[in-house]
């Protein structure tokens, strides 16, 4: 990809940085993207453990999907991989064909946060509570 696509990429990370509960530096979002499928993963290393932050899907989806159709679609990657580390971004584009569609997303992400910053616990947000969470009748 091109420069062209640096205002976008930029503005990825803008909407990161919009999470003040924790510093910008040294925060990992995963993403798959597909024709209207958005599944990003944010990931922040505190030292000792690596925190999952849920992410905003309206308009973080919106910029990925800006970004992955920015792509000429006979050549369109599949999952990016943003690291911000010293005030700076790097994306890395996954493409379909080195994707191993046996694994599951949850393990890909996992491992892909292993691989930035080690096998350390990643801590998830709790469930809510049953009687805060939808229930659906037919």
């Amino acid at each position: 990809m091109g420069d062209e696509n640096v205002p976008i990429l930029n503005g990825i990370g803008n909407l990161l940085a919009e999470d003040g509960d924790y510093p910008l530096d040294n925060t990992l979002l995963y993403a798959e993207v597909d024709e209207g499928y958005v599944a990003p993963s944010i990931h922040k290393d505190l030292g000792n453990h690596i925190l999952y932050r849920p992410p905003e899907l309206d308009r973080l989806g919106d910029a990925l999907l800006d970004l992955w159709e920015a792509q000429p679609s006979d050549d369109r990657w599949a999952a990016i991989e943003y690291l911000v580390r010293d005030g700076r971004f790097e994306a890395t584009y996954i493409y379909p064909d080195a994707i191993d569609p046996e694994e599951l997303l949850l393990d890909r992400v996992q491992r892909v946060v292993r691989k930035f910053f080690g096998d350390k616990p990643i801590l998830y947000p709790p469930w809510p509570p049953d009687d805060d969470a939808a229930h659906f009748t037919l």
